[in-house]
């Protein structure tokens, strides 16, 4: 199949997060290849968000990553235990990312089902620290390159290449407010969780 190029990540953070929906997420490891769709994400537009790790430009080992061009991985542990996956968008120096909320599972199951210990479907990655731990990602991923050939993102098997453009099956996007950042002021209420109208892997209702 066919991965995303680097300019589909360095764009704006908000057309990138859209545009993802419906694409593949794809590990391989020694354990067996998974595979996910995209049906659930969020925007985090650095410097000037209150909710994003690089907010007012704060420059860590830990958003490091964010600070370089789109197309990588950026993982981070959430209370110690839970690995959560973001893609690094747009250019050089504009520290931005889409964090990664919920897959539909593709390939893989079996492995997903043991890594997850649980065979309820629904349950397997609906939520970004059971997306990280069904898909094997863990803190080992961080600064991945998405062009490479461990974790990448790819176009889904369904599109059909026309031209240089791939067409995918249509659906409707849903924008509702980022789940869990009460403390980001007045970032909190901006519309920039992307979800696939009526899919039933999503995290958490609208």
């Amino acid at each position: 199949m066919k991965k995303l190029p680097r300019d589909f990540y360095t764009r704006s953070t908000l057309e990138v997060a859209k545009d993802l929906l419906g694409k593949i997420l794809v590990h391989e490891t020694p354990e067996g290849i998974t595979k996910g769709k995209i049906v659930e994400v969020e925007a985090y537009c650095g410097v000037g968000d209150k909710g994003a790790h690089a907010y007012g430009g704060l420059r860590t080992d830990r958003t490091e990553i964010m600070f370089g061009p789109g197309g990588f991985s950026y993982v981070y542990l959430i209370y110690g235990m839970h690995s959560c996956m973001n893609i690094v968008t747009e250019k050089k120096e504009v520290p931005e990312c889409v964090f990664l909320r919920a897959l539909e599972p593709v390939e893989g199951i079996e492995l997903m089902e043991k890594r997850r210990k649980t065979d309820k479907l629904k349950n397997l990655c609906n939520g970004p620290g059971k997306l990280c731990q069904a898909m094997g990602i863990d803190r080992s991923c961080y600064g991945l390159d998405l062009l490479g050939d461990q974790l990448y993102v790819e176009y889904p098997e369904k599109g059909r290449e026309t031209g240089s453009e791939q067409e995918e099956e249509p659906f409707e996007i849903v924008a509702s407010k980022r789940i869990n950042i009460d403390y980001a002021e007045e970032a909190k209420d901006f519309l920039w969780r992307f979800s696939i109208k009526g899919n039933p892997f999503v995290s958490a209702k609208v």
